[in-house]
């Protein structure tokens, strides 16, 4: 029996004390209520007292510890959790004669729960350590592995070593592989734990906010957080913590300049050693943020392009031993060494095993590059820049490039004039348009979407961007027809005219074309740039029929020898370059060209028939170029033939003159004409027999715009006075001076010239003056960058030994680059005294058997020239430095 009656007694008192504690939570409910209530404030009144502790220690350098922000975050939980319970309708709960027992028991069970876990939390913030010194462990950041940066990155490390370098720039074109170089600086330093307190990486993008990048600092550096903060009392906090520590700040992606002192950012100095680096497209935003060093990250060169490619078509075995490998150098070559393109392409190309794919490629490359897989996404990126661009003009500007080749050189006053024509640029003063268009080219080049060229008067662009920019001016692809661009293509014959009647811009240039026949449709037509095909001789009078909008006609290198009548169609047409073909005359329909802006007619040696009548009508006319040109001005017959004569160009409104001068009768009128004197760039002088002085620049001023003078075969001149009188800016302008075949010239300078005299004189070319003694005025050419002297006979130095200590400049040649004699059989020495050439890098010396020795110092020794000459007389060189001859072997080339 009692057996039985215990297990009963057992449930009996089960049931009791769960009754028992159901209705004591109900009976004490606004009790429970209350307790949490009074646990919850005391808690957040320990919660406010660490902050301000924490707040307080963090001026000073030290920081929370992570059990501390657990507990924070653990508190915040809570304090929600607590807020729900007390959201609930309690005054009902409590006034209500009848409540809920279930309601208010529930409530009361969860009170009580919440009461002890404050509890527990006040308790346990009394155990924690509050403040540690120092900075939270940071981890490398993922960086795939790269290629072709490590002497990029040594660079970079020496400026970080330099304590003037505080701000540094890191910048380049979309996709060239900033971020990954800043990945590989940030992780070199991150392993250098001793050389910065603190690495920190923030990623700021283009439409960037300073909380957001105030919160990633507050995150990297380990400081608490509070939603409620203002911007002003994070700045504060940031900088207090910041000003105390050596930090390296890296900042990825900035397009524009970024207030680090409104963020919280001391500005690094030599003081603090602090070292901010930056990546941009841009180097102007590299000047905006005062940056002391800017580094380029420049293309990948051959080598490491292809290895990138290898490694991400991941098929190198393949590629290399199989008939794939001409195709993959192809398509290595078109991406130009810009990363992103080999990527992209190289992930594109990882399973194509066959030539058909590889040839497609390659195709596409050059005509529609969007259809590759990818690509667009590269465009995307480099789409970003190109919307950035300041102002439409910079935009309309940059997209005309397409038509070019990718890696063509273009000249930039060439490009100049054709944005002109095609009226980018606004304006009717000449230089005031060509230096609008020179701070264009700046501006696309501080973008990186030019280029430099090979020589300072030229740009390029690159094959990827010149891609882009033809995808953007075909509206992204969708519209191929409004852009067709083939230069370079091998074409013998036009391309299919009837996909013509759409297009805005047509470039053929460098082709292999022989004839223009047909007309054509193209009402919107307003380039047609076709220079540079060799062998086109004909084009058919229909050709040009409609054509009614066309503004840009490129003509030039061509053998044309007659130009068609319907060109006078071209009503709107503002520049017609026919330099360098053989034509014989200009049709009298030229005349019909009232727009007619600039008219390039250089280098056409068979020209002979300007009508008199055509040119006159040209009102617009403001750049009329016959260089190498027509130059019969003073002949009898050309009255009674309605042909051009020298006094019509004073009736034209010129601007920029290029001029032949054949006869000494018109050399002498031309003195008299200062209106066309002022506007003369480039001069021709041939022949005129009978000239024996020839004063270039006049004391009226004459010659200030002269930017090119060639004198050929005078053989009666003896001197050539370029403006030595004391105090005048003598031919400012002048960039070239050519000097071919002068038997009787002994004087090119009577008096030494003045220091400010031809300050933009680059290029001497001296040809076959046998009576030349020396020419030693170049010590005053401050930005001489080449100079040739080709059979001389009688030179036996280039600089006189009295002449270097007789006012010559300190520094005389810091631009002069390449150095090229021949012929000379008896110069003994170029210079007796020790001259300063920092930036040479080539010497040609050939047929100068009595030269023994190079010039002194003639070379920097951190990057010897080249030195082209024969090996028997390198080999009987003297070296007043035994060390010299080892160090300079490596660069001579027999010849």
């Amino acid at each position: 029996m009692e057996n039985l009656l215990t297990p009963l007694v057992s449930f009996t008192d089960s049931v009791y004390m769960s009754i028992a504690k159901r209705v004591n939570h109900y009976k004490n409910f606004q009790q429970r209520i209350r307790g949490m209530v009074d646990k919850l404030e005391e808690l957040k009144d320990t919660r406010d007292d660490l902050k301000r502790e924490i707040e307080q220690a963090e001026f000073q350098g030290l920081m929370s510890t992570k059990q501390i922000k657990g507990w924070l975050e653990r508190v915040e939980k809570a304090e929600a959790e607590a807020n729900l319970v007390l959201a609930q309708p309690i005054k009902q709960l409590m006034c209500c004669r009848q409540p809920s027992c279930r309601s208010r028991y529930r409530l009361s069970k969860k009170a009580l729960q919440k009461e002890t876990e404050i509890s527990e939390l006040i308790t346990k913030k009394t155990t924690l350590d509050v403040l540690v010194q120092g900075l939270p462990q940071i981890d490398p950041i993922p960086c795939v592995p790269t290629f072709g940066l490590n002497s990029a990155l040594e660079m970079a490390v020496q400026n970080i070593a330099d304590d003037g370098a505080g701000m540094i720039g890191i910048y380049g074109i979309g996709g060239v592989g900033k971020t990954t170089f800043l990945k590989e600086i940030n992780n070199e330093y991150i392993s250098r734990s001793d050389e910065f307190e603190a690495v920190i990486w923030v990623t700021v993008s283009k439409d960037y906010s300073l909380e957001r990048i105030q919160r990633a600092l507050i995150s990297r550096l380990g400081l608490s957080f509070d939603a409620a903060e203002s911007q002003e009392q994070l700045t504060s906090r940031i900088y207090s913590f910041l000003r105390r520590i050596k930090f390296l700040l890296l900042l990825d992606d900035l397009w524009r300049r970024l207030d680090l002192e409104n963020i919280g950012i001391p500005l690094p100095d030599k003081t603090n050693r602090c070292k901010v680096l930056f990546t941009t497209r841009s180097m102007d935003v590299c000047s905006d943020m005062d940056a002391n060093t800017k580094l380029k990250v420049d293309f990948l060169n051959e080598e490491h392009s292809w290895c990138l490619f290898c490694d991400k078509a991941n098929q190198t075995d393949i590629i290399n031993n199989s008939d794939l490998k001409p195709y993959a150098e192809a398509i290595v070559k078109r991406c130009g060494g810009l990363p992103l393109a080999l990527i992209t392409i190289g992930r594109a190309m990882a399973n194509r095993k066959t030539e058909e794919e590889w040839k497609y490629a390659i195709e596409a490359l050059d005509n529609a590059p969007s259809e590759l897989r990818g690509m667009q996404d590269v465009f995307t990126i480099l789409k970003f820049s190109y919307e950035n661009l300041q102002d439409d003009t910079l935009k309309i500007c940059f997209l005309y490039c397409a038509l070019f080749p990718g890696d063509y050189p273009l000249e930039k006053e060439q490009l100049i004039d054709y944005w002109i024509g095609e009226g980018y640029l606004d304006g009717s003063n000449e230089d005031s348009l060509h230096n609008k268009g020179h701070a264009v080219i700046g501006s696309l080049k501080v973008a990186c979407l030019l280029e430099s060229g090979e020589d300072d008067t030229q740009i390029k662009m690159h094959e990827i961007v010149r891609s882009f920019a033809v995808w953007i001016a075909s509206y992204e692809g969708k519209n191929m027809e409004k852009v067709v661009v083939q230069g370079c293509s091998g074409l013998s014959e036009l391309p299919d005219v009837k996909k013509w009647k759409v297009a805005e811009k047509i470039s053929l240039l460098g082709n292999e074309i022989t004839m223009l026949t047909a007309g054509p449709v193209c009402l919107n037509l307003s380039s047609l740039l076709l220079h540079w095909n060799r062998s086109l001789s004909k084009i058919s009078n229909e050709f040009f029929h409609y054509m009614p909008v066309l503004k840009v006609l490129d003509l030039s290198v061509t053998s044309i020898k007659e130009v068609p009548a319907s060109i006078g169609q071209l009503v709107e047409l503002r520049y017609l370059d026919l330099s360098r073909t053989k034509i014989t005359a200009l049709p009298e329909d030229i005349g019909r060209l009232s727009k007619l802006r600039h008219l390039d007619l250089q280098r056409t040696h068979s020209l002979r028939k300007i009508p008199r009548k055509a040119i006159l009508q040209l009102k617009n006319l403001r750049v009329l170029n016959l260089y190498y040109s027509y130059g019969e001005w003073d002949m009898s017959h050309n009255e009674g033939e309605g042909l051009m004569k020298f006094e019509d160009l004073q009736y034209l409104n010129l601007t920029a003159l290029g001029i032949t001068m054949t006869e000494f009768s018109a050399l002498t009128k031309l003195s008299s004409f200062y209106n066309i004197l002022d506007c003369i760039q480039y001069l021709f002088i041939k022949g005129c027999e009978g000239l024996i002085y020839l004063m270039v620049a006049t004391v009226y001023g004459g010659g200030e715009r002269l930017r090119r003078l060639n004198i050929y075969g005078c053989c009666t001149l003896k001197e050539i006075d370029l403006g030595s009188e004391a105090g005048k800016d003598w031919l400012p302008s002048l960039e070239v001076l050519s000097l071919h075949a002068l038997p009787n010239l002994t004087t090119i300078w009577r008096n030494s010239a003045s220091p400010k005299c031809h300050k933009n004189l680059r290029y001497i070319n001296i040809w076959y003056c046998p009576k030349l003694k020396n020419v030693s005025w170049i010590l005053q050419l401050p930005r001489l960058e080449k100079l040739y002297v080709f059979y001389c006979e009688e030179i036996e130095e280039i600089i006189g030994e009295n002449d270097v200590t007789g006012g010559s400049l300190e520094l005389p040649f810091l631009s002069l680059k390449t150095i090229s004699f021949r012929g000379l059989p008896k110069l003994k020495s170029i210079s007796k005294e020790a001259l300063s050439f920092p930036v040479l890098n080539t010497i040609a010396l050939i047929e100068c058997p009595q030269l023994k020795k190079l010039p002194s110092a003639a070379y920097n020794s951190s990057d010897f020239p080249i030195v082209y000459c024969s090996r028997e007389w390198w080999e009987n060189l003297e070296w007043d430095i035994a060390a010299a001859s080892s160090a300079l072997h490596p660069q001579f080339i027999a010849i």
